[in-house]
């Protein structure tokens, strides 16, 4: 009978310790047990239609800096356009892991808006004079267009994932965030620097 009850106590003690380190394992990552929770509501679905959403347009904002590179006038604009492609790349790296953060296969939707925008840049190139400071001037608010669309995108997305328990999710939006405010507060620098005077005096 002593026998039977030891093997008891100790068969007893092993599930408890199971469950403890269930308990454990599972605190380690609240995100998933979040994601698990809310794959199914509305905000998640949302949620992960906006990333498809600017996946798809930050892709588009690559071929498109390279346009507009190649149509500025200035060297210091050109670098600009340059260093954003180079940032804007990461910032794909960069969805592609919020994607995986959450439980989610990275995928792009068109993203009509800044369609829109890409084009209305390109009319710019268009109708502009090649090697005029009017062009970079233009060039600049364009592009500023499509810094003030990902601004406000994340920082949107990052304040969805804070409230859906994505905190991680959350940090990788913000930083993108920042470095989406520092290039338009960059550009503004540019403008008011020389290129929005020196457009001025152009017939």
């Amino acid at each position: 009978m002593a026998t039977k009850t030891e093997n008891n106590t100790s068969s007893t003690a092993a599930a408890s310790k199971n469950n403890t380190a269930k308990t454990a394992a599972s605190n380690t990552n609240p995100d998933s047990n979040m994601d698990q929770n809310m794959k199914n509501s509305s905000l998640h679905k949302f949620f992960v239609d906006a990333l498809k959403d600017i996946y798809y347009a930050e892709d588009a904002i690559v071929d498109a800096l390279q346009k507009m590179q190649d149509a500025a006038t200035t060297e210091e604009l050109k670098d600009a356009f340059e260093d954003h492609q180079l940032q804007t790349k990461k910032h794909v790296s960069r969805l592609e892991k919020v994607f995986k953060l959450i439980g989610e296969t990275p995928e792009k939707k068109e993203c009509k808006a800044i369609v829109g925008i890409i084009q209305e840049g390109e009319e710019i190139i268009k109708s502009t004079e090649e090697g005029s400071m009017t062009r970079d001037a233009a060039l600049i608010i364009a592009a500023q267009k499509v810094e003030h669309y990902e601004i406000a995108t994340y920082g949107g997305l990052a304040q969805l994932a804070i409230t859906m328990g994505h905190e991680k999710a959350a940090d990788l939006l913000e930083k993108t965030l920042q470095e989406e405010e520092e290039t338009d507060l960059l550009l503004t620098d540019i403008a008011e620097m020389s290129i929005n005077f020196d457009a001025e005096q152009e017939d």
